[in-house]
């Protein structure tokens, strides 16, 4: 058997198919490609887009020249930290009953975005003390031993504890000024946690 004749002898013309083939496959390949790097390149410059909004946010807050808004963006960028947690003194106080004496002590522990809020938060803390202290002294037994009750009055003291720093947060019956509220997700004060809870 001669060499020539081990040789396919495909005269079809199915021997210039095969490179057209992996032609097409190339072609399908870099496309999918070209895809994804494209949907690589537009999220990349979204996130970049949003980091130096948030920068510039916080530059501007540490400026002062940034609006509570401004600020309580700059603060939602930032979320993705862990929280820190600043621990009050225990608050002792009569509550509004009017048919008995019947007083409250409970501790408070407030979830904040991070270390930065803490430090401001302490800076005002004679103000905060005195606004929870006001929230508390307004409240009956029967209102606080519900659970709405303790949920109602755990967003009444963040907002408290944001209002010295400038921000109104959404829901404040007492603030007049609604164009420039803040939303309750967007307060640097993330949770208000109840470390003990005492009504007698």
């Amino acid at each position: 058997m001669s060499a020539a004749a081990a040789e396919p002898a495909d005269h079809d013309g199915d021997a210039p198919a095969a490179p057209a083939k992996g032609r097409k496959k190339l072609i399908v390949v870099a496309a999918a490609l070209a895809v994804v790097l494209a949907a690589a390149g537009g999220g990349a410059a979204l996130f970049i887009k949003k980091k130096h909004a948030a920068a510039e946010a916080a530059a501007a807050a540490a400026d002062g020249e940034a609006t509570p808004a401004a600020q309580a963006a700059a603060h939602k960028e930032t979320r993705k930290t862990p929280p820190a947690f600043l621990p009050l003194e225990a608050f002792v106080v009569n509550l509004a009953d009017r048919d008995t004496e019947r007083f409250a002590q409970i501790g408070i522990t407030l979830e904040l975005d991070d270390a930065k809020v803490s430090d401001q938060l302490k800076a005002y803390m004679p103000a905060i003390r005195n606004g929870i202290l006001m929230v508390l002294a307004h409240k009956t037994s029967q209102e606080l031993l519900t659970r709405p009750g303790k949920e109602k009055l755990a967003n009444e003291i963040m907002r408290e504890a944001v209002r010295p720093l400038g921000i109104e947060l959404e829901g404040d019956e007492e603030s007049k000024d609604e164009g420039k509220k803040t939303p309750l997700e967007e307060s640097p004060v993330r949770h208000v946690h109840f470390s003990s809870f005492i009504i007698q």
